[in-house]
């Protein structure tokens, strides 16, 4: 793996007329940093998005963990930085808790736009109330990608279609979120793989979906009902639906 620190991408030349979102790269340019622990992502995202003459993005650096973001995202100041809500060492609200001042300067703010297969409401309030501009699923295509890019960098905030309503309810309701002790059990990953199996994914699905092997599915899938006292996956279903969860 390379040095996640180091430069790559090219600036394209700028033509005379300035182009609106959606038409390519040319004429406007943001310094990106792409967070996310699964190498292979990191990979396809940079492929898609850091063409920098035809999309006008450079990928700057990358990072797999918290402190390995903290770092690479305070030596390269990116405009925007492509945050993963799970991430080993504290997740994506640890990284922005980690990165206010960055955030707070009036000059050169680094904004975070977070990308994640999560569309759960916990985390999307979490990394907004932690100061993230915005938030998008993995499942977005690398044009709206690019394009949600720019915007975040111009300070609007950006969000997949049905995940702006948690933000409106969550902000404009002053009462704390309910403590679930029972879901508070599971780490980051059990309770992503929670969720797919709900949605009746298969354990194959689930793997490709989030970078794994079917093995660590099945660890996964055993470690929650073991830990929430469930028998199969259909006792599973029906606590993940009747917490809203699915």
């Amino acid at each position: 793996m390379s040095d996640p620190t180091e430069t790559n991408g090219t600036t394209g030349a700028a033509p005379a007329a300035a182009p609106t979102h959606g038409e390519g790269g040319a004429g406007r340019h943001v310094r990106v940093v792409l967070v996310d622990d699964h190498r292979m992502f990191r990979t396809g995202v940079q492929a898609e998005i850091g063409r920098t003459e035809e999309t006008g993005v450079e990928v700057v650096g990358e990072a797999a963990d918290v402190d390995q973001a903290v770092t690479v995202i305070t030596a390269t100041r990116p405009e925007v930085v492509l945050l993963d809500v799970h991430l080993p060492g504290g997740g994506g609200v640890e990284v922005l808790r980690r990165c206010a001042p960055l955030m707070s300067d009036a000059e050169r703010p680094v904004r975070f736009l977070a990308l994640s297969v999560s569309d759960a409401a916990e985390d999307v309030i979490g990394v907004i109330r932690g100061g993230a501009r915005g938030y998008v699923t993995k499942t977005i295509t690398g044009t709206d990608l690019v394009d949600s890019v720019f915007r975040v960098q111009e300070g609007d905030a950006v969000f997949s279609p049905r995940l702006a309503g948690f933000v409106l309810d969550a902000f404009a309701s002053t009462d704390a979120p309910p403590v679930d002790e029972d879901l508070d059990r599971l780490t980051q990953r059990e309770r992503e793989v929670l969720r797919l199996i709900a949605r009746g994914y298969a354990y194959k699905e689930i793997a490709k979906q989030l970078f794994i092997s079917v093995k660590t599915v099945e660890s996964h899938v055993s470690a929650v009902l073991r830990k929430l006292q469930l028998s199969n996956r259909h006792e599973l279903t029906r606590w993940a639906t009747a917490r809203r969860l699915v």
